[in-house]
């Protein structure tokens, strides 16, 4: 790629980071989106509770986005992985693993977050697939089957309260010594929702379909699918480099208008946001695009 200057560059290419490219390319704004091609949510067989695009598989919608996006000249594409981001006298210069180096007036992380897997055997094979994170996002395809839920304490109590209206065969495994206390465990009696407190060794399983869960005692329960909640980190350290504040459950903390707490960055998508879906990650991508184009279009009208 012969440009090296840009007006804006976003660190990621998927759905928020494809959303925030087509408001600026449509400002006429000269963008580079630096993407590496590994998004969190590639083994999900399908998306949903996106309106246009429901039950379509993640690739075809990224594809589609792709596909649009490229149709606004102003927007450059780059394969490849930032290492290193700094600042500089007009804005920011960040520099690939390839050694090529670029720079913008405004920076964009829609980098997402990376999920921390447990020590379970099987569990990862499973995940997004029969191991799912979202109600939301999954619940209505995995409704009326035979459920765990693998989390403890308030976020465990959470999902149950959320799951009960999709099925009435939940089981919460807290994976060790429950956490919850006596108005909670009272709710989840009430509902007939049962808690196994064993710790949890294995993920049986075909292909990623769950089948069933081992613990360590060497019993066994049958299920169909199960909800995690699972710890999470930053996809990118370059926020964190770059002095943007983190929230306490690990965010790039913004403010309504997608703004770090770092003059001239932004993020979006699942790296900024609790709420972990195509829909609100494509909003917030729109978002932080028409605040860019509003802060270059001030700077120099």
């Amino acid at each position: 790629m012969n440009k090296k200057d840009f007006e804006v560059i976003i660190i990621g290419g998927s759905y928020a980071g494809l959303s925030t490219a087509m408001a600026l390319g449509r400002s006429l704004r000269t963008t580079l989106v630096i993407d590496a091609g590994n998004p969190c949510n590639r083994q999900t067989p399908h998306s949903h509770n996106f309106l246009t695009q429901d039950g379509s598989t993640p690739n075809e919608i990224s594809e589609i986005a792709q596909d649009q996006v490229k149709k606004y000249n102003s927007v450059h594409f780059y394969n490849g992985l930032v290492v290193s981001g700094k600042k500089v006298k007009n804005g920011f210069e960040v520099t690939t693993h390839k050694g090529d180096s670029f720079t913008a007036k405004k920076m964009v992380f829609a980098s997402g977050i990376k999920d921390l897997m447990p020590s379970i055997k099987g569990f990862s094979e499973c995940w997004g697939i029969s191991v799912v994170h979202c109600p939301y996002c999954h619940g209505y395809e995995i409704r009326n089957t035979k459920t765990a839920i693998i989390a403890n304490g308030d976020r465990a109590f959470h999902l149950a309260s959320l799951i009960n209206n999709l099925t009435d065969q939940i089981t919460v495994l807290t994976n060790g010594k429950h956490d919850f206390d006596e108005t909670q465990i009272k709710k989840l009696e009430r509902h007939n929702i049962k808690i196994i407190d064993k710790k949890v060794l294995e993920i049986e399983h075909v292909n990623g379909h769950l089948e069933k869960v081992v613990f360590y005692d060497g019993s066994k329960e049958s299920f169909e699918y199960a909800y995690a909640s699972i710890p999470f980190e930053q996809n990118s350290h370059l926020p964190k480099m770059l002095g943007c504040n983190l929230t306490d459950q690990g965010h790039i903390e913004v403010n309504a208008m997608q703004k770090t707490t770092q003059e001239g960055i932004f993020a979006c998508g699942d790296n900024s946001s609790m709420m972990r879906s195509v829909a609100t990650a494509v909003y917030g991508g729109n978002l932080t695009g028409a605040m860019i184009n509003h802060e270059l279009t001030q700077e120099s009208f």
